[in-house]
């Protein structure tokens, strides 16, 4: 078995120039892993702060897209965990969430953390069947 790394338009890029050592999305042994992945808005591919029902959106955006460029999809996703630096945000990640997933949503972790090193609060990560 051989893991196989995708560039995620935007994504990728913006990922390198924080100099951080991920690949945001691998397929491996029928399996796809999406790196927790921030609000990159993919018009600036810079990391939007601010609010929450943005920033999960772009988060959820970016998911999208990572699996979509390892030839999966939202449908196939069945973990998913979020990170979040404030636990009362609970309800609005929810409300965005359900628009991504409005049938048969997948296996979920949400997780209060403290912080990341960049103004955003939100970070999303998945596996998905390939």
């Amino acid at each position: 078995m051989q893991k196989e790394i995708f560039e995620v338009p935007v994504v990728s890029e913006a990922i390198r120039n924080q100099g951080v050592p991920l690949s945001p999305v691998v397929r491996a042994g029928g399996f796809v892993f999406v790196s927790g992945l921030p609000p990159v808005d993919p018009e600036t591919g810079r990391f939007f702060g601010g609010d929450i029902a943005r920033q999960t959106e772009l988060s959820l955006e970016n998911v999208k897209r990572a699996l979509e460029s390892a030839g999966s999809s939202l449908e196939k996703v069945v973990k998913a965990t979020v990170f979040i630096t404030n636990a009362a945000h609970f309800e609005t990640v929810n409300e965005v969430y359900r628009r991504f997933f409005p049938h048969d949503p997948p296996a979920r972790s949400f997780i209060a953390m403290s912080s990341w090193p960049a103004a955003f609060d939100i970070e999303i990560e998945c596996i998905a069947l390939a």
